[in-house]
């Protein structure tokens, strides 16, 4: 909040052209126009951040109307689109965000998301790569995850695994890749490492129906009745309307 205000408050002052010697306007100055940009974007990501999609939109239209091809507005208004389901006009502004900057690691590794949850695995794939080639990119192991994730859904498993292993290696602490990780050590029957990355991703989040379900299936592996029961419980109540449980009450 103290944020957003500040970001109010020099927009204010640079839109209202204030007076600092003779009719000094900072709006028809270079400098000024791209500091006001800068506030507008920031201002429709804290709205964003917040949930608050349509009051985004006003300030990501002002930096636009500034300068068009801005990228992080671009980006930004693209994240919008995304949350309120319209797909198309995200991918317009993806495209656009990377027309201007078609090497932004960040840019890139949203755009792979936003093509994965579209399920367009083999162009989300291709921006992951992307994403992946800037070394100094500060969440690149997100980005080596989504590639695992990516390839797992491709059916490249041993491709699946190689990523998620870079994934892990960059940080340990990543519940989706060692999740990942102890399910396809599960498909392999390498039940000591799926049971190490199960117990990893167990110290680090909430368990879902995904997790249980596989809890329930390494508690059998490793005849510890107690926490199978107990996993299978929890699922029950839990998520009893799901898949996964389903595949709980066919496996009893």
């Amino acid at each position: 909040m103290p944020l957003r205000f500040a970001l109010l408050l020099l927009l204010a002052s640079l839109c209202a052209g204030c007076v600092l010697s003779g009719d000094y306007n900072p709006m028809k100055t270079s400098k000024g126009r791209d500091e006001a940009r800068e506030a507008y974007v920031q201002l429709g990501i804290g709205y964003l951040q917040e949930g608050m999609t349509e009051r985004a939109k006003v300030p990501l239209k002002k930096a636009l109307e500034l300068d068009g091809s801005d990228a992080d507005a671009n980006a930004a208004l693209a994240l919008v689109f995304q949350a309120e389901m319209e797909p198309a006009l995200a991918d317009e502004h993806f495209r656009k965000a990377l027309s201007s900057r078609p090497k932004d690691a960040r840019i890139l590794n949203n755009y792979g998301s936003f093509l994965f949850e579209q399920k367009r695995y083999k162009q989300a794939y291709e921006r992951f790569e992307q994403a992946a080639a800037d070394t100094l990119y500060p969440e690149r192991s997100r980005v080596f995850e989504n590639l695992g994730m990516t390839a797992s859904m491709l059916g490249q498993r041993e491709l699946a695994q190689q990523q998620l292993e870079k994934a892990l290696r960059l940080n340990r602490q990543q519940p989706r890749a060692l999740l990942e990780m102890a399910e396809l050590s599960y498909e392999d029957r390498h039940y000591v490492p799926a049971r190490d990355y199960y117990d990893r991703f167990s110290l680090l989040t909430e368990q879902n129906a995904r997790s249980l379900l596989l809890g329930v299936r390494l508690a059998k592996v490793f005849d510890d009745r107690d926490k199978a029961a107990s996993a299978g419980l929890k699922l029950k109540r839990l998520y009893p309307g799901t898949p996964e449980y389903q595949q709980y009450l066919s496996e009893q």
